[in-house]
């Protein structure tokens, strides 16, 4: 006697034999080792894909912790100005000559100011604070909208093949030949003094983000386009097609869900990326403008004096080190929880 699917699923996992779906020594009916989350109670097999997804997240305490870090880092990033006022500092824009020593040079950390203070005598805390809100927009919403483009033209190009999969194709390889922190230098440059489209894309924050939403879509879209093209002949498309199902409701109801996963995954380590990348360019010169603050300007404005002003380019690249290897370290957590048989060593 044959068992279906829905017999499998619902069945008692403690007990032996084909009725519990376990042979002896642990292993299941495949020879695999079994899930020990999906074997820790009766009728646990029937949980849903993001119960049983939070279930592997929450064993991963890396990845928690650095899921918790993140969550510190948004709070930090809404909560900035209230939090320089609780902490006693003056803001991040005001200098004060005062705080400098007698020779006019930095000072470092006291009671005053926990970080130490900059050349201009503004306060290293407050700016690795409001540092923060910076990074989280470029890597957010940068990633977001480069995510966004990239799902679009990958579903197209995967479904419907032929000429539209020919020109998304070929127009995937023509971006992928731009260097990237070249195309954001030459942009940066050209759009310092009175922004790019018709003053639509300023200088700072908001072009960063254009630069990585134009460039860095086209990775997304290969991944996209590849999981289209091995899900497009399954059974469940050809059931929506005989039903009569539409090419955009077949792409947008039946094949995004399916390829949601490593979307998720790789758009956690797309942030840290972008991150990088708007340090990188704050760092040269053409990336968020003075005074507002950033960890590469500040890593920039620290060059000169790190060996008599270490703590100016301590506390920003902590920063900058410790984020994007908290977004690294939960990326990797996502992958297993959503891909345990290739995650799990």
């Amino acid at each position: 006697m044959t068992t279906g699917a829905a017999d499998l699923l619902l069945q008692d996992p403690s007990r032996g034999g084909p009725g519990g779906g376990r042979e002896p020594g642990g292993l299941g009916l495949d020879g695999q080792e079994l899930d020990p989350l999906l074997d820790a109670g009766r009728g646990s097999a029937a949980r849903s894909p993001w119960r049983l997804f939070w279930a592997r997240l929450r064993s991963d305490r890396v990845a928690l912790a650095s899921l918790g870090f993140i969550v510190l880092l948004v709070v930090v990033a809404l909560a900035a100005p209230l939090l320089v006022q609780l902490a006693g500092v003056p803001g991040p824009y005001v200098q004060n000559p005062g705080a400098l020593d007698a020779f006019g040079s930095p000072t470092g950390p006291s009671v005053a100011h926990p970080f130490g203070v900059d050349q201009l005598g503004r306060d290293v805390f407050a700016r690795v604070v409001y540092g923060t809100r910076v990074s989280l927009e470029v890597g957010v919403i940068g990633t977001a909208l480069a995510t966004l483009l990239g799902t679009v033209v990958g579903l197209l190009a995967g479904f419907y093949r032929g000429l539209t999969d020919t020109l998304l194709s070929r127009a995937i390889d023509v971006v992928l030949c731009f260097p990237l922190l070249l195309v954001g230098l030459g942009l940066g440059a050209a759009c310092s003094v009175r922004g790019c489209v018709r003053g639509a894309i300023q200088p700072g924050t908001s072009l960063i983000i254009a630069i990585v939403a134009l460039f860095n879509w086209t990775y997304i879209a290969r991944i996209v386009r590849g999981q289209v093209l091995s899900l497009r002949e399954s059974e469940f498309v050809e059931a929506a097609r005989s039903l009569g199902a539409s090419g955009p409701r077949i792409v947008f109801r039946e094949l995004l869900p399916n390829v949601t996963a490593p979307l998720i995954v790789y758009a956690s380590l797309l942030i840290p990326a972008n991150i990088l990348l708007e340090a990188a360019l704050s760092f040269i010169g053409v990336g968020v403008r003075p005074p507002t603050a950033s960890w590469g300007q500040m890593l920039a404005e620290a060059t000169p004096v790190f060996n008599t002003a270490w703590w100016y380019m301590l506390f920003p690249g902590l920063a900058l080190l410790l984020t994007v290897l908290a977004f690294n370290l939960l990326g990797d957590g996502l992958q297993d929880a959503l891909n345990p048989r290739v995650g799990r060593r």
